[in-house]
């Protein structure tokens, strides 16, 4: 049975996170399960992202928050305690998952479906109908490959003011702000521990899961790879 490595965080900074993940995608040779929450408020761009055509920049110097760009594609989203991430990290040959952005994401559906039984996929987003709930990027490397999440469980809608509707986006979106655009989870489950213990036990249900601890990662942190996540 395919093995995981399941590292559970609460309060790591999503700039930390993405420097971890990083370096598990591209100094090791594992697969990998990360799931953080509760971290301090932060937009996170992908790679090609332009900041001055996203956000409202004086409102983002003004409110001092930190602005990421990760390593991976994607869209730009505003993250803070509310948010849960999830992130997949695995070879493909492994999990017999073509290198192709759908195919990962078909996997992550059967994943997620147990957890999730009404939700769809829309373009490259996580819905319930037409509102989504969970936002999705990932990057690509030969047999291996990254799939991360930030799941909304809660979020101010005025806080969502910091981004500007992008120039490109879903078709569904339409023309919809993001108050009508986006769905909370705790409109729909009791907890996020909940959710988290949900997809816990389906991955520990279709493979063979070893929990790790945060102090036994760090340590390929150090080990020599490309470093593409950078705080602006």
């Amino acid at each position: 049975m395919t093995t995981f490595s399941l590292l559970h965080l609460s309060g790591l900074p999503i700039f930390e996170q993405l420097q971890l993940e990083e370096a598990l995608l591209r100094a090791d040779e594992g697969n990998w399960c990360l799931i953080n929450s509760g971290v301090p408020p932060a937009i996170v761009m992908g790679i090609s992202a332009k900041p001055e055509e996203l956000l409202d920049l004086p409102r983002v110097q003004q409110d001092n928050i930190p602005v990421i760009k990760r390593f991976s594609g994607g869209g730009t989203v505003y993250v803070d305690g509310q948010t849960l991430f999830v992130s997949f990290i695995c070879n493909s040959k492994e999990l017999n998952v073509p290198t192709y952005p759908r195919s990962i994401l078909e996997w992550t559906e059967k994943i997620y479906k147990p957890t999730f039984p009404t939700f769809e996929i829309q373009e490259n987003d996580y819905v319930f109908g037409e509102k989504k709930f969970g936002g999705n990027a990932q990057y690509i490397k030969k047999d291996r490959w990254l799939h991360h999440t930030s799941f909304l469980w809660d979020f101010d809608a005025e806080k969502m003011n910091y981004l500007h509707l992008p120039k490109r986006r879903p078709a569904y979106r339409e023309e919809r702000d993001h108050d009508e655009f986006l769905c909370r989870l705790r409109d729909y489950f009791p907890s996020q521990e909940h959710v988290i213990d949900k997809i816990k036990d389906q991955l520990s249900q279709s493979f063979e899961v070893n929990c790790v601890t945060l102090e036994e990662t760090l340590p390929i942190l150090s080990r020599p790879h490309r470093k593409g996540t950078k705080l602006l």
